[in-house]
């Protein structure tokens, strides 16, 4: 057998390298989102077992969130410390304990305390991964791979509909909560595969040199995180909920309920995807900012809609938009970070901005006990929307900047 010259097997470990570390970090997230998803189709069965109110179950959703900032600072300075590998595969193995732990909860108490602890695991996944695979891809392709990262979440939400679908009807909400160790065993195999990235070697700096970084970018990171806040109120104003809206108002079985859920994250997989791809071309703005007029247009068809034949294409659409601003997320806060910051800042920005934003889904779920559900989620989703566009068409942008050793270089 001929030997095959390295020059001809680097670009074929390279290109391995990068497919790995892009399916890693979508497991990761995928996995994270399942988790989470998988506790708003059942909110209302779980608060019946548990002898207290839908509102009480709905803060179980707000703990974890307002806890998600905690795991994205610790796990995100671990990751600018030691590299961006074993602190994610850490994490994952620590959120997924959790959550088979949530599904043996005996009684409100101790599910509420395991759901904060799940909101640390679940905020420390984000920002890691997102830097591991936009660091390692080519920027060329950095808006349709981060398009295809970010929904990893969508696809969660989707999984963790099919799961609702066929678990639930038979044996329950518990189980639900032990599917996703199957995965979680499959992610870490690939992050083992996945080398630490060049550009984490090249920024790497001590922590006198780190904090004073932080430091002289504090404004960048204030609008980071009012960018978040934004975006966070956009994407669980209109997802946390709907189930709810269809279970309650619109009096569907959980079988119509988790059939439209699938379908609007097909949706919203299909947005992230060519939003991604259209922000590559035409800028992260631009993409994000069409995408969210888009979506406010759709309010009315979404909400008001009471057959499942104009539901479905409503719910399609609203998701295809609202994840379609979100696929351009993970680029454009990479891109925008310095490089000895990249772990740290899009996670905490991005967790950040959940903390903020964590009250939205309580707000309309108490809002919807004067109004209607679909009120409720029509107003709230109008608010944040009106406020997202400008949030972020005023913003910055750093489309194609260079990572590692030609930081700072941009398109």
């Amino acid at each position: 057998m001929e030997n095959v010259p390295a020059t001809q097997t680097k670009p074929m470990s390279d290109l391995a390298n990068q497919r790995n570390a892009v399916a890693a970090g979508f497991l990761g997230w995928t996995l994270d989102a399942f988790d989470f998803f998988v506790l708003t189709f059942v909110l209302v069965p779980v608060a019946r077992e548990f002898h207290v109110t839908l509102v009480q179950m709905t803060a179980t959703i707000t703990a974890s969130l307002a806890m998600r900032p905690v795991g994205a600072f610790f796990f995100g300075l671990l990751a600018d410390r030691f590299g961006r590998r074993w602190p994610l595969m850490l994490d994952i193995v620590f959120f997924s304990i959790v959550e088979v732990l949530s599904g043996l909860a005996p009684n409100y108490s101790v599910f509420f305390v395991l759901r904060l602890l799940y909101g640390i695991g679940m905020g420390g996944e984000w920002g890691v991964g997102a830097s591991l695979a936009m660091e390692s891809v080519s920027p060329k392709w950095r808006g349709i791979l981060s398009g295809l990262l970010q929904e990893g979440y969508a696809l969660g939400n989707l999984l963790g509909a099919g799961v609702y679908y066929l678990i639930f009807p038979h044996w329950g909400w518990r189980p639900m909560f032990f599917v996703g160790v199957v995965p979680a065993l499959l992610s870490l195999f690939i992050f083992s595969r996945v080398k630490e990235t060049e550009a984490w070697h090249q920024s790497r700096t001590n922590w006198r040199a780190y904090i004073s970084a932080i430091r002289s970018n504090w404004k960048l990171f204030l609008y980071m995180v009012l960018l978040m806040t934004t975006m966070n109120s956009i994407s669980h104003g209109t997802q946390d909920l709907y189930p709810t809206l269809l279970q309650k108002q619109r009096h569907f079985t959980p079988q119509t309920t988790a059939m439209i859920t699938m379908i609007s994250m097909v949706g919203a997989i299909t947005g992230g995807l060519l939003f991604g791809l259209y922000s590559d071309h035409r800028g992260r703005r631009r993409s994000m900012v069409t995408a969210v007029i888009c979506a406010l247009l759709l309010i009315p068809a979404w909400v008001m809609s009471s057959t499942v034949l104009l539901i479905v294409p409503a719910a399609f659409l609203m998701q295809f938009m609202v994840q379609g601003a979100w696929g351009v997320i993970p680029v454009h806060l990479n891109e925008l970070s310095p490089g000895e910051l990249r772990g740290f800042f899009p996670g905490f920005a991005y967790q950040l901005g959940v903390l903020f934003a964590s009250s939205i889904t309580l707000i309309e779920a108490v809002l919807a006990k004067h109004l209607t559900y679909a009120q409720s989620l029509g107003l709230l989703a109008g608010i944040v929307l009106l406020i997202g566009a400008p949030v972020i068409g005023l913003g910055p942008e750093a489309k194609g900047v260079a990572f590692g050793k030609a930081e700072g270089s941009r398109e």
